[in-house]
């Protein structure tokens, strides 16, 4: 029977000690497929989160992940992190606490072999974590079938007709 491991405990711990003494706690990931966090604020394949009490709700960190809901410029997300993605859990205010070494985990699809899709030539990959298009796609209005070819204006001032 091998031991469980104890990165998920001592993260823990480091969390308590951090509220017991009033710091903020901070949460070092390593980001990949099995991590569900707002890609905008992602930076070299690293997030840093806030998972103080004041900043998340129903926050979980069990044996295999930690998760938590949280506000990311006003919206509300649901984050999840595996254990394994996590490398370090520390205080903000003077940057005492833990790392530790990530065994990142893919997402599940991952361990399933699947042959690959083929790239087209317009796919770039960034770091991994998403794909970016170049290319324009058509858009099509419920009047006629034509594409449209101009792109519209997202910033322009609504109008009213008045129709009697």
């Amino acid at each position: 029977m091998s031991a469980s491991s104890t990165k998920p405990y001592f993260m823990r711990a480091i969390y308590e000690w951090c509220t017991d003494n009033g710091f903020t706690p901070y949460l070092a990931v390593k980001v990949s497929g099995a991590t569900r966090v707002p890609m905008e604020f992602v930076r070299n394949g690293e997030i840093v989160l806030n998972i103080s009490f004041g900043a998340t709700s129903g926050l979980k960190m069990d044996n295999v992940a930690v998760a938590f809901n949280a506000r990311f410029g006003g919206v509300s997300r649901e984050i999840y992190v595996p254990v394994e993605n996590v490398r370090a859990v520390y205080a903000s205010e003077n940057g005492e606490g833990m790392a530790f070494d990530t065994d990142v985990v893919e997402s599940a699809e991952a361990l399933v072999p699947i042959a690959p899709e083929p790239v087209q030539e317009f796919t770039r990959p960034s770091l991994g974590l998403a794909a970016v298009s170049s290319k324009p796609s058509a858009v099509e209005t419920k009047g006629d079938a034509k594409p449209v070819t101009e792109p519209q204006k997202k910033f322009e001032k609504p109008t009213l007709k008045i129709i009697k």
